[in-house]
């Protein structure tokens, strides 16, 4: 197992090219199944969750090619072999994958039977897969649950797949995105309320656009999608990570730097430059790239009435979860106080405790909120050692660490390498003291 040893405190400076986008590429993996033509990728990240899904499609029989370019493959699925799906090989490797769900969508629509081991991924509370499997369910496929063998499943009647409206519970954007997978191929029309309308669903559902489907509605909660007969080969290109965007920009607030970020694609990242700038982070826009300047302190706002601000998550286009551990952390060291409130997942601030120790102001209401009174840089964080529990958390325990005073260790970096690339290695590029043992 590698560690980091970090020694914080370093101003950094430089430019930073963000990663293509997680979320995004899981999806449009996924999305290669819904074809026998060759499909091709760019802006590929080189990560942990990302390479494990390309591993898993290989083993399923899909021929994967490396192009020239940085991130650029291309994928065709004309030889699938179904047997994998229910082999001991695919039950260890779906289950470290929870992204791999989104395989069953197009399984199903393609081979009429999907299956999928119960998942594994963070330790960040527990994520509900009733949405997708509802959705299954409302065209038309049966589920199966192997009990001995931990296997959930699904199969196609005679009638195969057919349209059909259903209002989600909630607007799951993995579960939107295997039902709009899942129903590009089936008959007739199927209408989606309450569906994810986050850029990358929005760049999913372009894809399939461009590979025939018919879909209604992109960007808004309400798709209407119309079945074709079958879809065609294409190529797409991964908008950056909105995160690691968001992750750039907590670094640089801590560490009171200034930092260039490169080809950010402003119109997709909604509200995420607002958020920072009410924690008082000077957010600028040239052209499409974001600088940060070097700001000594950073105070946050108020509500009109004089409260304590809130930053809480919310489906798109509110604010991502993702990125409320960076905001936490950034509020460590503001001026002012401000109140945390994670709603979609219970564990996701018990990471807290080491920014703690570390010296911060955190008081953890409960398992969903924290109230974070800020530092305003007069007292740092100090080094100690911790372990990243998942994956966001791990970005914001490293940038902890980057700011604080004497040497930090992090064990459990393998979860920091799942969604980002290359990390140590693009710090150092910018002054940071980090290596990797």
């Amino acid at each position: 197992m590698s560690v980091f040893q970090i020694r914080g405190g370093n101003q950094l400076s430089g430019e930073i090219i963000p990663q293509g986008a997680k979320n995004e590429v899981l999806q449009i993996l996924c999305a290669v199944l819904l074809t026998t033509e060759p499909v091709r990728i760019k802006n590929i990240p080189d990560i942990r969750d990302v390479n494990r899904l390309i591993e898993i499609l290989e083993d399923l029989g899909v021929k994967v090619q490396k192009n020239e370019g940085k991130g650029d493959f291309t994928f065709q699925a004309d030889s699938i072999q179904m047997d994998y799906l229910q082999s001991k090989e695919f039950k260890k490797d779906g289950a470290a994958l929870r992204g791999s769900i989104m395989l069953m969508g197009p399984l199903l629509a393609m081979y009429g039977k999907a299956y999928m081991p119960k998942p594994g991924g963070d330790k960040i509370g527990r994520r509900r897969l009733d949405t997708h499997f509802q959705g299954f369910i409302n065209l038309g496929a049966k589920y199966r649950f192997e009990e001995g063998e931990d296997f959930y499943g699904v199969e196609v009647g005679e009638k195969g797949l057919n349209g059909a409206y259903m209002l989600l519970e909630e607007a799951s954007v993995t579960g939107t995105a295997n039902i709009v997978m899942a129903a590009v191929l089936a008959k007739g029309k199927t209408t989606i309320y309450n569906a994810a309308c986050e850029p990358y669903l929005q760049q999913l559902c372009k894809m399939l656009v461009r590979m025939g489907a018919n879909i209604q509605g992109i960007g808004s909660n309400l798709l209407i999608i119309e079945g074709v007969e079958s879809l065609t080969g294409t190529e797409h290109t991964v908008l950056p990570d909105m995160i690691e965007i968001g992750s750039w920009i907590g670094l640089a607030a801590m560490t009171k730097s200034e930092l260039t970020i490169k080809d950010v694609s402003w119109e997709n990242l909604g509200i995420i430059p607002d958020i920072f700038r009410r924690l008082g982070i000077a957010v600028e826009q040239s052209g499409d790239n974001m600088i940060v300047p070097a700001q000594e302190h950073y105070k946050i706002q108020k509500f009109m009435d004089g409260s304590i601000l809130t930053v809480s998550d919310a489906p798109w286009p509110g604010f991502t979860p993702d990125l409320l551990s960076i905001v936490l952390v950034i509020a460590t060291q503001a001026k002012g106080s401000v109140l945390i409130h994670q709603k979609m997942f219970e564990s996701r601030l018990f990471f807290v405790d080491k920014l703690i120790d570390m010296g911060a102001q955190i008081i953890l209401c409960d398992p969903h909120r924290a109230t974070v009174i800020g530092l305003n840089h007069e007292t740092p964080l100090r080094g100690t050692t911790m372990s990243s529990p998942d994956i966001r958390a791990g970005i914001s325990l490293l940038i902890a660490a980057l700011s604080a005073k004497g040497k930090s260790v992090i064990h459990n970096i393998e979860q920091i390498d799942r969604g980002y690339e290359y990390i140590d290695t693009r710090l150092r590029a910018i002054g940071a003291d980090i290596i990797r043992e």
